[in-house]
């Protein structure tokens, strides 16, 4: 798991457990894992937080791992 996993999993985790924090993340989520894990998310990355519900799915497509090996310019596409 890498370490971008690990704090995806950290963050459910706790918004799970604390409908405060979940609150906050659906508002202002890099503010929320700011505060939460001292993580600063860099200025050029957006973070759109949704939830799904039992009718609702979402369905994240990344970029292709190998349009960003090819373009040394996009390497830190993926935070």
């Amino acid at each position: 798991m890498t370490t971008l996993d690990s704090l995806k999993v950290k963050v459910i985790k706790k918004a799970w457990a604390e409908p405060a924090f979940k609150t906050s993340l659906l508002i202002e989520p890099k503010k929320a894992i700011k505060e939460a894990f001292g993580d600063e998310v860099p200025e050029d990355i957006d973070i759109k937080v949704v939830e799904e519900n039992k009718h609702v799915f979402y369905l994240t497509l990344p970029p292709n791992p190998e349009d960003i090996a090819e373009d040394p310019s996009k390497r830190n596409a993926v935070w």
